[in-house]
């Protein structure tokens, strides 16, 4: 046995501070054996500190380790870096980067999440997680952080302020089915989770969100036309967005919009858009200009919804549809 060949064992944080040497030397090496060899360390090494935060088979982690571990970590600024390469790391150590960020932001200190407070103050590191969905190699990876880093308010609202926010329709749009799923997912994410939050930005953007969320509910996508739909009749019928609701249902064109949606081809998409024009029929307020639309239609719209999904066996569905048939009938 060559007892003068064998590696010096790392502590925690010493295995923290190589990974961080090894990713820069990532990037400076071109492609070849160098660069695999270097590839195959950072994924050992992404490993080992994996096992630090979650621990190893049945054994817990220890609180001193998962300390060491982390102060490195953030030492290290390593939740920029980690993000920035993911792409460049081989699939089981991205697999090991999104349990490294899950269990950091899910840390607490007493009532304090440091993962989190450090992330707030680099805005960066979420627009960067976001962009992941440009590269189809990494963007579930990402998304799955991104979702994380979402459950925190003050990351969702760095990220629901800001100009970045508005670029998710085009990942919803330009990319493959599994990432818009995900990416719709992590819109819907910032725009449900945090309610009075959200309400409060969407009262003062009313009209720029709205303007973007409209080319989501006109989408020539089927998925992401139905998606959108469906988020939209779940915003408007939030307690905590009434003062929303009541501004959307007011205009004229939504109303015409859903009007529209009621005769689409698809039956699902009839039936999402169901659920936001019963909005704009049950409001015991309406707007002359949107009474009158109503009114005009009036012989129309009972014959089309005596007829509208009869097959449907939704007790609250049929409930909801005769009391629209009611309300219709006394304009």
């Amino acid at each position: 046995m060559n007892f003068f060949n064998r590696q010096k064992t790392r502590t925690p944080a010493e295995t923290v501070k190589a990974l961080k040497d090894n990713i820069v030397r990532l990037d400076q090496t071109a492609a070849g054996e160098g660069r695999k060899r270097i590839n195959e360390e950072v994924s050992r090494l992404l490993a080992s500190t994996k096992n630090s935060l979650i621990g190893e088979g049945e054994a817990e982690p220890s609180p001193d380790v998962i300390a060491q571990v982390a102060n490195e970590v953030y030492a290290q600024d390593l939740l920029s870096l980690l993000v920035i390469h993911l792409g460049k790391f081989d699939f089981e150590a991205r697999k090991d980067v999104c349990h490294i960020y899950n269990t950091l932001l899910r840390r607490q200190l007493g009532t304090r999440s440091p993962t989190v407070d450090i992330i707030a103050t680099r805005p960066d590191i979420i627009f960067n997680t976001l962009k992941g969905y440009a590269n189809a190699d990494i963007a579930l990876n990402t998304g799955m952080i991104l979702k994380e880093m979402l459950r925190y308010e003050p990351l969702a609202r760095i990220l629901l302020y800001s100009e970045q926010f508005y670029t998710f329709p085009n990942y919803i749009e330009n990319t493959t089915f599994g990432i818009s799923t995900d990416a719709f997912a992590c819109m819907k994410e910032t725009l449900t989770r945090h309610k009075p939050m959200v309400a409060q930005y969407l009262d003062a953007n009313y009209d720029r969100f709205f303007n973007m969320y409209t080319t989501l509910i006109l989408s020539a996508n089927y998925v992401t036309k139905r998606q959108s739909l469906k988020l939209l009749g779940e915003i408007l019928l939030d307690r905590a967005n009434y003062s929303i609701m009541t501004r959307y249902i007011a205009s004229e064109a939504n109303l015409k919009m859903m009007m529209n949606f009621l005769r689409d081809k698809s039956r699902n998409i009839q039936f999402e858009a169901f659920h936001v024009f019963k909005v704009f029929v049950a409001n015991p307020n309406k707007p002359a200009q949107i009474a009158a639309i109503l009114r005009r239609n009036k012989d129309k719209l009972l014959v089309f919804l005596k007829e509208f999904h009869n097959d449907k066996d939704d007790e609250q569905f049929n409930d909801e549809k005769q009391f629209l048939i009611a309300q219709i009938q006394q304009l």
